[in-house]
């Protein structure tokens, strides 16, 4: 047995407790960072080979561990902003630099350029709904871009499409008058069984504008004798509000001409057949609005009917949200909402074993597996949370246990070496 050979073997055995202890504080210097995940230390022994009766001691080595694929505990807060993961996958952000990278720590605010940065000056990166509806690039980071809240100002948005749906009565009459005669000809000759209601859209201003639709049965298909339904063909002609008759019973009159008119045909079922789609073009603001129908019934029931338009007035934003999809919306003040980017989540094939830097950051490498992006709730990713924050999924207790233990083993490894150390002495004096 070789004296110096033990007494290597425990310094060995110190390092090891020392690097052990260096994760313990660690983890207890971080047991309130958002999204911090937990480090641990993994000892694995070395052997010299040894031959008889002879014992050659080895000594032991240390790797670190990271616990990045556990979940921390969510926590709500009262920020809006501050986001949480439920579930697999981190968030993309950039560095002063511009190389995005990943994290868990959601604490976002905005910085004075709107941007939303998270406490250790990491942007979130998002896809902008500027060009429509975005697409994810699941092998990359290409077109993302900060995701900035700051929306000063008005906004108004025309009405290009709308969406008028309802039913109208089977039992009523055809309109007892020449197909000359009916609301679309701008005559005040509508009967009781004409329906009318009104839709309000935008215009390029965010003005409104009122459209009044009328309803009339036109004419009636006769059925086979031993068949009770019949099919029927309905008009619906479209008005400028701003353009109606002052006084009188109706709105006929009308100082303009209709600003769309459309037939819509229905089966002896009551289901729409032909007509669902009609066009308002209106010379005053220059618009064309198309109106899906496809919605309409005609079945043995009282009138009804529902219009929703797309457009928007101009109005301020009053907040804004993000839902669990990622989608982060702008509010207004008139209750409407637009989608301004959409965040995604990347994960890899071997999260515990992704390159952790400062600032609560990790990098992709050849252990952990190549980057994979997607949008939330889909491919196996987790939810995101609006309102939350996860905390770090240290174990406090674990950590004091996991202290008392390394001090312990140090100490006896510092008894060993002290051993040794005092059989050198002996060895020396023999020579006295």
């Amino acid at each position: 047995m070789s004296i110096f050979g033990s007494m290597k073997t425990a310094v060995s055995g110190m390092n090891a407790q020392a690097n052990r202890l260096s994760t313990v504080a660690d983890n207890i210097a971080n047991v309130n960072t958002t999204g911090y995940k937990a480090v641990s230390t993994s000892f694995s022994s070395l052997v010299l080979p040894s031959s008889g009766g002879n014992y050659n001691s080895g000594g032991v080595q240390t790797s670190v561990r990271q616990a990045v694929s556990d979940q921390g505990d969510i926590s709500y807060t009262t920020s809006g902003t501050d986001l949480a993961i439920s579930g697999d996958g981190f968030f993309i952000v950039q560095g002063a630099d511009g190389t995005p990278v990943l994290t868990r720590a959601g604490d976002f605010t905005k910085d004075d350029e709107g941007n939303l940065v998270n406490a250790a000056g990491f942007q979130l990166m998002g896809y902008s709904y500027d060009s429509g509806s975005p697409a994810v690039v699941v092998n990359g980071f290409d077109g993302l871009v900060p995701v900035n809240v700051n929306q000063d100002g008005l906004t108004a948005i025309a009405s290009t499409s709308g969406v008028f749906k309802g039913n109208l009565d089977s039992n009523a009459k055809i309109a007892p008058v020449a197909p000359a005669t009916l609301p679309s000809a701008n005559l005040a000759t509508t009967t009781t069984d004409t329906k009318k209601v009104s839709m309000v859209a935008y215009d390029r201003l965010g003005n409104k504008v009122m459209y009044d639709f009328y309803f009339t049965k036109k004419t009636v298909v006769t059925p086979p004798p031993a068949t009770p339904a019949t099919a029927a063909t309905w008009e619906v002609a479209m008005f400028r509000n701003a353009d109606a008759a002052v006084g009188g019973t109706t709105s006929f009159p009308y100082s303009t001409a209709s600003v769309g008119t459309g037939t819509l045909s229905f089966d002896a079922n009551g289901k729409l057949t032909a007509g669902g789609a009609v066009n308002i073009v209106d010379p005053v603001t220059g618009q064309t609005i198309a109106m899906d129908f496809s919605g309409f019934t005609q079945l043995g029931a009282d009138f009804s009917g529902t219009g929703t338009p797309n457009g928007q007035a101009a109005t301020p934003v009053k907040d804004v949200t993000i839902d669990g999809d990622g989608i982060v919306y702008a509010k207004y003040e008139d209750g409407s909402t637009k989608p301004l980017y959409r965040i995604p989540l990347a994960n890899v094939a071997s999260p515990d074993k992704l390159t952790l830097m400062s600032g609560n950051v990790y990098s992709a490498n050849g252990q952990s597996g190549v980057t994979v992006t997607g949008f939330p709730q889909t491919n196996g990713l987790g939810t995101i949370k609006s309102g939350a924050l996860e905390g770090s999924n240290v174990d406090l207790a674990g950590e004091l246990t996991e202290m008392i233990e390394s001090q312990r083993s140090y100490t006896a490894n510092s008894k060993v070496f002290q051993t040794g150390s005092d059989i050198m002495d002996v060895l020396v004096n023999l020579k006295r």
